[in-house]
């Protein structure tokens, strides 16, 4: 058992006025290091007051690990480092700063939060958005290569990068999936003016297929839509610019970032563009369901489709389908069988799978178009 003496320490305002001493004849001091054992150590009669003070016992604790390094406790800059990294609960961190990405009045008002690593990535290789910004959680995501590669490239576009909390992260983005990045950038619309010239990759010789959208509101169902038309293979993507919803940051993450690859054409008058396609030798051809008939016009199954002219597949929106205006201009409609004896209620496809089974069928379809005899 060992006994501690130390007197009181009087305050400035105590009658007697003076300065007590602290004696230790043997002290028993806890450390965590030493995993719960206690270090005894023998110390003299001390002259100078006690003092508590939290960053002197830091810097005391410090450089008491360093001395595992250096010796004599002048390690260099270097070896502190790794000493402080030992102990990560000592580290002093620098609080990420607040982010600065509403500044009314400035360059930047008019602009959207991309978000998600292939959109953010996407949006600066393909320049088609000014980029201002660049937003990425403070911590481990910085130790992904995925983020690291979006970071060099916002950094070889001259473009600021900020680190920032997920909390604020969370709140650009609307509390959806960020993956440790946020894109200040200007907004991405509707392609408007003819894009002559450009084919999109598609085969030498191919036919081309346009995918026109009607009434697709659900921002979810575009975005996959988009996906499912650049991976297959679609030469251009048109779409009605009223009672459809925008190219929003939410299309463009649930495309995986292929909206800022793939330019969506809006029309004001979809009837007007189509009357002129056919006029042109264009094949128009609409989709409905398998229980649904046309006196007029002739449904056949996709898997029986073949396309063998340029042709334009029209699809929907959800619910209602074309409207009669639209599928008035059709020459062919086209259905999807179903493979079972089906449920009321659960007896369609969601728009964006009908729209990706249709497309790999009329795609692996289409040929080349017979060469002219000589």
């Amino acid at each position: 058992m060992f006994n501690v003496c130390t007197k009181r320490l009087l305050t400035a305002g105590s009658s007697s006025g003076v300065c007590s001493q602290s004696y230790h004849a043997t002290c028993a001091l806890w450390s965590p290091e030493d995993g719960g054992t206690k270090r005894q150590h023998r110390g003299t009669q001390s002259s100078k007051p006690v003092v508590s003070d939290g960053r002197r016992d830091h810097d005391r604790s410090v450089r008491s690990r360093s001395h595992k390094f250096g010796g004599d406790g002048r390690a260099s800059s270097e070896i502190r480092k790794l000493s402080l990294e030992d102990f990560p609960a000592e580290r002093v961190r620098e609080k990420p700063a607040r982010p600065t990405w509403t500044q009314p009045g400035s360059r930047v008002q008019n602009h959207e939060v991309v978000f998600g690593i292939a959109p953010c990535l996407l949006a600066l290789t393909q320049r088609r958005r000014e980029a201002y910004k660049l937003f990425v959680k403070d911590g481990e995501a910085l130790h992904r290569s995925s983020v690291l590669k979006v970071c060099e490239e916002a950094r070889h576009r001259r473009v600021q990068v900020q680190r920032v909390s997920k909390k604020d992260l969370d709140r650009m983005c609307s509390g959806r999936v960020h993956q440790g990045v946020c894109l200040q950038a200007s907004p991405l619309g509707f392609v408007t003016a003819e894009d002559r010239g450009r084919r999109h990759g598609r085969p030498d010789g191919a036919l081309p297929l346009w995918l026109v959208l009607e009434g697709i509101q659900d921002p979810m169902n575009l975005g996959a839509i988009l996906r499912s038309a650049y991976f297959l293979g679609v030469d251009r993507v048109a779409s009605s610019v009223r009672h459809s919803c925008p190219l929003s940051p939410v299309v463009s993450k649930a495309s995986s970032g292929a909206m800022e690859v793939l330019a969506v054409y809006g029309y004001e008058n979809l009837e007007e563009m189509l009357r002129l396609k056919a006029a042109q030798g264009w094949h128009v051809v609409g989709t409905v369901g398998a229980d649904v008939e046309e006196p007029s016009i002739p449904v056949t199954r996709c898997s029986d489709f073949q396309v063998s002219k340029p042709t334009l597949l029209l699809l929907g929106g959800e619910g209602a389908g074309l409207s009669r205006g639209l599928l008035s201009l059709c020459q062919t409609l086209l259905s999807i069988p179903a493979g079972r004896e089906l449920y009321p209620g659960i007896d369609s496809l969601n728009v964006s799978v009908a729209t990706a089974i249709l497309l790999h069928s009329l795609l692996s379809s289409r040929h080349s178009p017979t060469p002219r005899a000589s």
